[in-house]
């Protein structure tokens, strides 16, 4: 009979070096989803994303069947200098992102706009949508 040592972390280690490997290695296969804010005003419906180095010319914002789609994509650079990254963690490659919008707002008059990296579309309320005022008249 022989005797063998267990290590059990042994898989946990694997697991480590795999994750670690994940984080400092260029990241443009992998998918990635910006965050993203949306409010309603009392006029509007208003997203926000957050698109640091993603240029103009990347970026597709859609309408179709009530659902609004922005996709893009974050280019990865190598620096030609011959310096080597200690660390990435910022995802790169092509994204995709969609939400439903109620039919309360005007997709025909969709807005966006595209300053210091953050994405905002605007989709105005139909007037049906919009709160009114009604007088109510108490007799005695």
């Amino acid at each position: 009979m022989s005797l063998s040592h267990y290590d059990p972390l042994a898989n946990l280690r694997l697991f480590e070096d795999a994750f670690s490997r994940m984080l400092t290695e260029p990241q443009t296969n992998r998918p990635w989803a910006p965050a993203v804010d949306i409010y309603e005003t009392e006029n509007e419906l208003v997203l926000k994303a957050d698109l640091p180095d993603v240029e103009l010319k990347d970026i597709d914002v859609r309408v179709e069947n009530q659902t609004l789609t922005i996709a893009g994509e974050r280019k990865f650079e190598q620096q030609e200098s011959g310096k080597g990254y200690h660390r990435i963690e910022r995802n790169y490659g092509t994204f995709v992102r969609s939400f439903s919008v109620p039919n309360t707002f005007d997709t025909e008059h969709i807005a966006a706009d595209f300053k210091n990296g953050v994405l905002s579309v605007t989709l105005p309320k139909k007037e049906a949508a919009k709160p009114r005022q009604v007088k109510v008249e108490v007799k005695a």
